[in-house]
């Protein structure tokens, strides 16, 4: 079975689905995001590719639950789909449980006689 490939798959479901129907940030409308994106996978692709070189990969991946399609430098595409996921579910949450603007503090209403002098 093609169980990494079907965790893949799920995430980027599950994420997309979230911010589609709970969220709702209008994240994937905004340029700021695609191109944070394109920051990650600029980052993502030689990292990735250093790890997952056939040649001598320092993680493994069982072949049996994946494709094997592997773009570029023996990347497998389930990682990109993993990256997608994690980066996307992180904005969502900063972007919908992020900090909140403090509220202003009503001005003092003591007289000048209750204020205290140094």
């Amino acid at each position: 079975m093609l169980e990494y490939t079907v965790f893949a798959v799920l995430s980027v479901v599950v994420v997309v689905a979230l911010e589609l129907l709970w969220f709702r940030t209008g994240v994937f409308r905004t340029l700021q995001y695609w191109i944070a994106m394109a920051i990650v996978l600029g980052f993502q692709v030689p990292v990735d590719g250093w790890l997952t070189k056939l040649s001598d990969p320092i993680v493994l991946y069982e072949e049996s639950e994946m494709t094997g399609w592997r773009i570029p430098w023996d990347i497998p595409v389930e990682d990109f789909a993993f990256g997608f996921s994690m980066v996307t579910l992180t904005m969502l949450l900063w972007l919908r449980l992020g900090p909140r603007p403090v509220a202003e503090t009503p001005p003092s209403t003591s007289t000048p006689s209750e204020q205290r002098t140094p």
